[in-house]
């Protein structure tokens, strides 16, 4: 008989505090603020913190490219421009294809995504992967 329960994991404030000092450390290291949004696999905002000189409108899409990496399981700003485009008008503007949403991953199994919002998508993308990278070791020194 198949399995009725599937076993799964989700990040805990803790773990989203751990993803958000990692890219805040990058953010500084790279003179660039950021707005950093964590989330659990369902897409509910877990931590966020806007840094000194970041981009005030940076905190929705920080957010929704936190969303959308939660719920497409992959990063943010692969598809071809005119799909995200449609796909965000598709749903009212809660998926976004700009780049900087990663999904945290753990034993292949999702269990959070961080949104990095305020510089190129390209400094983005690494402060989120910082973030992910300090939480891969504190789980690895556990």
């Amino acid at each position: 008989m198949a399995s009725l329960l599937r076993p799964s994991h989700e990040l805990t404030y803790a773990a989203a505090e751990i993803v958000l000092q990692g890219c805040m450390k990058k953010a500084a290291e790279i003179g660039v603020p950021q707005c950093i949004a964590i989330v659990d696999t369902g897409g509910h905002l877990l931590a966020f913190a806007r840094m000194d000189g970041a981009k005030f409108h940076a905190q929705r899409s920080a957010t929704q490219k936190a969303i959308t990496a939660a719920s497409t399981r992959g990063a943010t700003g692969a598809a071809p421009q005119d799909f995200g485009v449609n796909l965000s008008l598709a749903t009212g503007g809660m998926t976004t294809n700009l780049k900087g949403g990663l999904p945290i991953l753990r034993d292949g199994q999702l269990v959070g995504a961080v949104g990095i919002g305020s510089g190129t998508g390209e400094q983005d993308v690494e402060v989120a992967q910082a973030g992910i990278a300090a939480l891969e070791k504190a789980l690895a020194a556990n």
